[in-house]
């Protein structure tokens, strides 16, 4: 069993660079695309501010919750909140019940997308930060690096 871990943000130290959107979509499709990517970057007060936005794995998962398929699920080995595309019906509650937006239904794969944490893997985009913007947190030290820089 795969220790459980989830991606910590710093936005402090984001500058929109969005490598680790390009780092995601090669991964997720093959192709750089950042707009279909499983992360986010919202650029605040005129680019200013960047704040990279990923999937929480939430503890109470709407998007599972909401999922008339039972397509979306906890991963027993790695703690993620996965999508099974093949039991996916593409209705879109997943998409519209999502709070911070990091679901959506890809019209190519007729399926909703979502970070999977690199499958147990090393994250991508956390790879392809080159600021430290994104940092892989086991959830055993996640108090520990509260504080890092």
């Amino acid at each position: 069993m795969t220790e459980t871990y989830f991606i910590k943000t710093n936005f402090d130290l984001c500058t929109g660079c969005g490598l680790c959107q390009l780092a995601c979509s090669e991964r997720l499709l093959g192709g750089y695309n950042p707009h279909r990517a499983a992360i986010r970057i919202r650029h605040l007060s005129e680019n200013l501010y960047h704040f990279p936005v990923v999937c929480n794995h939430c503890r109470n998962p709407f998007c599972a919750n909401v999922c008339p398929a039972g397509a979306i699920f906890r991963d027993a080995a790695t703690g993620a909140v996965k999508v099974d595309s093949e039991a996916c019906t593409a209705c879109g509650l997943c998409q519209r019940f999502c709070p911070i937006g990091m679901i959506r239904v890809d019209p190519d794969r007729k399926a909703a997308v979502k970070c999977d944490l690199c499958a147990g893997e090393e994250p991508r985009c956390v790879s392809a930060c080159p600021t430290g913007a994104l940092i892989k947190v086991t959830v055993k030290n996640a108090a520990e690096t509260e504080g890092v820089r």
